[in-house]
């Protein structure tokens, strides 16, 4: 009930990051069901392509500009993107990890406690806060991050938790891998599907280069994701962790040999060992069941028709730079 009554009280709601790869589609899904205010950089550019959105300029790391962004739009819920998101590039530079993903959450949280007391924020970590395990992941499952980045996310769910123990009515979402069309090439299946549109317009040549294609990873459409997001932020219970996951692990060879059937040319794969990661887990695969006792959620779209529309998405990228 007191979901409901908060998107009935049609109250503001801020995305932070929402000029990245999630925020996109949340603002996209939000759209028209509440007073939107959007986060974006200093000196970034937000989509033009989701109207009735108000923009903001914050830098996440500066406290006084955090402060004054909290206090000037009095919102009703926070759903708290923002985030430095790379794994491979923390281990060249953590800091920037660091200032972003934990500092950056430990202002908004404390500018929410002086500004915004009774409004709701759902802070996104990441599943690379856990333990390197073969068995599903649930919430109780042990943490030890493999990564410099996943030790900035698990200092983020601390400072999160830490601020709900202070009365703030703050959830967390634990997302694992998720993809979709709009996401950006420094991932493993938007590169893929890049290289191959490049190929077929003839713009690179018909040899994909890739890195470790053995792992196993828990992969979610990003829709389905941000689904999961709402549902949060409307009804998951305060100071708790949800995973986001679909609750199976598939084969990074086998998206890719998926990838490669829809494509209109023969091309060739080949393992170039500068895209391997100084750590990389073989098998993460994550447990839903809480997320989906609690408040129902399911993903809906299937992996084939996200497969298609990441390709699709990077062709229709690729005509464009042409």
């Amino acid at each position: 009930m007191a979901g409901e009554a908060r998107e009935a009280a049609g109250g503001r709601t801020i995305i932070t990051g929402a000029t990245g790869f999630a925020g996109r589609h949340l603002l996209a899904r939000l759209a028209g069901r509440t007073p939107l205010i959007g986060w974006a950089r200093p000196g970034g550019t937000p989509p033009a392509d989701v109207p009735g959105v108000e923009w903001a300029f914050v830098d996440i790391t500066d406290r006084q500009d955090v402060e004054r962004a909290v206090r000037e739009a009095a919102p009703q819920r926070i759903f708290h993107l923002a985030g430095a998101p790379n794994v491979a590039s923390s281990f060249r530079n953590a800091v920037p990890h660091l200032q972003t993903n934990a500092l950056g959450t430990h202002y908004l949280l404390d500018a929410v406690a002086r500004w915004a007391r009774d409004c709701r924020v759902l802070v996104v970590t990441s599943a690379q806060v856990y333990a390197a395990s073969d068995a599903p992941l649930s919430e109780a499952a042990a943490l030890k991050p493999q990564s410099p980045y996943g030790f900035t996310k698990l200092a983020q769910e601390r400072v999160a938790l830490a601020a709900a123990a202070e009365g703030l009515d703050v959830v967390v979402a634990r997302p694992f891998n998720h993809i979709g069309p709009g996401q950006d090439a420094g991932f493993a299946l938007p590169s893929f599907a890049r290289q191959i549109a490049l190929a077929e317009t003839g713009a690179g040549p018909a040899v994909l280069r890739v890195g470790n294609l053995e792992t196993h990873r828990d992969i979610t459409d990003v829709r389905d994701v941000v689904d999961a997001y709402v549902a949060l932020a409307e009804r998951g219970r305060t100071a708790e962790i949800y995973n986001v996951c679909s609750g199976r692990a598939r084969r990074i060879r086998d998206l890719l040999d998926a990838l490669l059937e829809q494509s209109s040319m023969a091309i060739t794969v080949e393992i170039d060992p500068e895209r391997f990661r100084p750590v990389d887990v073989p098998v993460i695969e994550g447990d839903a069941s809480k997320l989906r006792a609690d408040l129902g959620w399911t993903p809906r779209v299937p992996i084939e028709r996200t497969l298609a529309d990441i390709l699709d998405d990077w062709r229709a990228r690729v005509r464009t730079e042409r």
